[in-house]
């Protein structure tokens, strides 16, 4: 979506990030286990203790996904999803991008960055990027309901090979 749409879109609780143009966020699916187990180290996620694939979600503050990457192992970090997606040349200085908190990729992006504080340091801005963040969290579980990702992913649905 160009700027300007998003702009005119904007919901009034962005008032306060006016410049907010893009929402990212990765998740994970949970796959089949690999018989392999170098293959097993590639795709199990430390943070979810299971074999997962990952993907990266764009969406804009109105709600439109705007981009879903290919799936990568669950091993990868959010930060190389986001280099390996073609994403980062589309982002202009202009704009501002919100991420979750954890996501640092402040030192790839040409613009503004709002990310959310962990709780211990909660200021009175960074507790409304974290409210904002809730609409995230609901689109990626209506993404997740939809009955292909409600069960395990075969990897045979994958290039992973057993």
């Amino acid at each position: 979506m160009d700027e300007e749409t998003v702009k005119a879109h904007l919901p009034d609780v962005f008032h306060d990030y006016p410049d907010t143009q893009i929402i990212l966020d990765c998740t994970e699916l949970h796959c089949q286990t690999p018989s392999s187990l170098l293959l097993q180290s590639e795709v199990f996620s430390s943070y979810k203790s299971n074999c997962t694939f990952k993907g990266l979600i764009r969406m804009a503050p109105h709600g439109a996904v705007t981009f879903v990457s290919l799936l990568y192992e669950g091993s990868i970090s959010d930060k190389e999803i986001l280099k390996q997606s073609g994403i980062v040349p589309l982002i202009n200085p202009s704009m501002a991008i919100m991420v979750d908190k954890g996501f640092l990729v402040e030192d790839i992006v040409p613009c503004k960055v709002y990310i959310p504080t962990f709780l211990s340091k909660l200021r009175s801005g960074r507790q409304s990027i974290a409210r904002l963040r809730v609409h995230v969290e609901r689109l990626i579980r209506r993404v997740k309901e939809h009955k292909l990702f409600s069960t395990v992913i075969p990897l045979s649905l994958s290039l992973v090979k057993q």
